[in-house]
């Protein structure tokens, strides 16, 4: 299983696979998802912030499409590689924010605090369109969900989970942060959960 701890711009992601009491990492890595061409790929309502909202809207789209065609692409190559290991991914985790999201683009760009969350969303949807493709169901876990609602499924305290996370890590050697081990944790509940 995927998971994803996204950013503007790009998203940590760590394949989990093996048995639920005995996790091995299969691949890790970085997924980019905004293209240096386009002007405000990395924070795409920031970049649009002020602009009058059909041309907002526009532009809003393209690098939407552009995020989501770097997103498929990367994640593809990842599945395709983890078959040919033997292994085939169902299923991907995302990290989502706990920020407000907003009613519509015009009261998004009237808040700064909600264009900060847009940005984010906008690459957690590129990346939910892209496993979408790659025929993965996605699941959606609030940051700050994680730890409790992996502890409920994989049925281990926070601490033996965080231990068991930070041993994957040290198998692996760096980078292995908070990214890493949050999206590692994020896989492993994923597979936990039985999907598919």
């Amino acid at each position: 299983m995927l998971g994803f701890a996204p950013h503007s711009g790009w998203a940590a992601v760590v394949v989990v696979g093996g048995d639920i009491d005995d996790p091995q990492v299969l691949a890790r890595g970085r997924v980019e998802m905004a293209d240096s061409r386009l002007p405000g790929s990395k924070q795409p309502y920031h970049e649009v912030e002020g602009v009058p909202l059909q041309e907002a809207q526009r532009r809003l789209a393209q690098l939407s499409d552009s995020a989501t065609a770097m997103a498929y692409e990367a994640i593809r190559a990842l599945v395709d590689d983890i078959g040919k290991k033997g292994s085939a991914p169902v299923a991907a985790g995302i990290l989502e924010s706990s920020g407000r999201k907003g009613d519509g683009l015009a009261s998004i760009l009237a808040s700064h605090a909600l264009i900060h969350t847009a940005d984010g969303n906008h690459f957690r949807e590129a990346l939910a369109e892209g496993c979408v493709r790659c025929d993965l169901e996605v699941v959606r876990v609030r940051q700050r969900d994680l730890a409790d609602r992996s502890a409920a499924t994989l049925r281990k305290s926070p601490q033996q989970l965080a231990a068991t996370v930070s041993a994957l890590g040290k198998i692996l050697g760096p980078p292995w942060g908070a990214d890493q081990k949050s999206a590692a944790m994020l896989a492993w509940m994923v597979l936990g959960e039985g999907h598919r």
